[in-house]
């Protein structure tokens, strides 16, 4: 791909898998499962994500999430984003188990984007999200056509902050009260990976393989 060329979205819309983590487009028929797991999780979610403009359970209802699907498939459909619902592959159904999304994208000479997740509490630290995280990034470098994603964090987001720090991700800022989440300013530590960063281990995917096999 040209580095100014047209591509609007490429490497979109796309399914990603590695074993039973399944990295897919959101669908309209999402809405129940959506808003199942993102009411059964405000207590492990909440804390964390950006401030809503209204309740918790009106924010995360089947109806919120019909503007939620229009505004990432718009998102998607500009090179913008690449919104991905996070599913654990089953014998007899893909079960919605998070969200992981490449957005706030840049392109022409920075080719550079921003990423977002969250996981269902009830599949933390099976290694869903470090997978995801992977996929993505290393799709983000490849079809994507980005050089560079960031990952922002709370200091205080230690789960979170060990996906980065396990896949190799480099701190490199502390963003002094970034955004406004659970009613306050909050303070970001900031991680960043260039696609050079990872080129020798095949991959940021290849990567977290090596480090799941050196760990057991």
């Amino acid at each position: 791909m040209s580095l100014f060329g047209p591509a609007r979205a490429p490497g979109w819309p796309v399914e990603l898998a590695d074993g039973p983590v399944l990295l897919r487009p959101y669908r309209r028929s999402d809405a129940a499962a959506w808003s199942e797991v993102r009411r059964a999780n405000r207590a492990w979610l909440a804390p964390w994500e950006s401030s809503l403009p209204g309740g918790w359970d009106e924010m995360n209802s089947p109806a919120a999430f019909r503007w939620v699907h229009r505004d990432q498939r718009r998102s998607a459909r500009e090179g913008e984003g690449m919104p991905f619902a996070v599913c654990l592959r089953e014998a007899d159904r893909d079960r919605l188990v998070g969200h992981i999304n490449v957005g706030s994208i840049v392109r022409r000479a920075l080719c550079s984007g921003y990423v977002g997740y969250w996981v269902d509490a009830r599949v933390a630290g099976q290694g869903v999200i470090p997978t995801a995280l992977a996929l993505a990034v290393d799709h983000a470098f490849g079809p994507g056509g980005l050089h560079r994603v960031e990952v922002n964090i709370r200091p205080e987001n230690r789960p979170s902050r060990r996906v980065v720090e396990k896949l190799g991700f480099r701190e490199e800022a502390y963003h002094v009260r970034y955004m406004h989440i659970d009613g306050a300013w909050r303070d970001h530590i900031g991680y960043a990976m260039t696609s050079e960063e990872i080129a020798a281990d095949g991959g940021l995917l290849a990567r977290w393989h090596r480090v799941r096999a050196n760990a057991r």
